[in-house]
């Protein structure tokens, strides 16, 4: 990356290398970084990432939204009535072995 770049992360934490990350910021490497996600959380206040005054931090809350409430809520309710008239999806089931068990029943 170009000692310009910042880095975003608000995908999943484990993505970028924090100790990595952190060596970066502080030899300025890159200008900066801004995260929501971490390899633990909550982030600990006493982690090194917290001091950097290169880092940006904030909460993982872009579903959290009342339009994303809504589509979970939509999505939840069809998925529902898909497995009452045999339709449902099975990409969208976690444990798909049992569709299997209720269709042979």
């Amino acid at each position: 990356m170009k000692a310009s770049a910042y880095l975003v992360n608000c995908a999943r934490g484990g993505i970028v290398n924090e100790r990595a990350l952190r060596d970066a910021l502080e030899g300025n490497v890159i200008a900066g970084a801004g995260l929501d996600v971490f390899d633990r959380e909550p982030l600990p206040a006493d982690d090194p990432l917290v001091a950097l005054d290169k880092l940006i931090t904030s909460p993982h809350v872009a579903g959290v939204t009342h339009e994303a409430e809504i589509a979970m809520s939509t999505s939840a309710a069809r998925n529902v009535l898909a497995a009452f008239d045999g339709s449902l999806d099975p990409a969208v089931v976690v444990n798909a072995e049992v569709l299997s068990a209720v269709t042979a029943r």
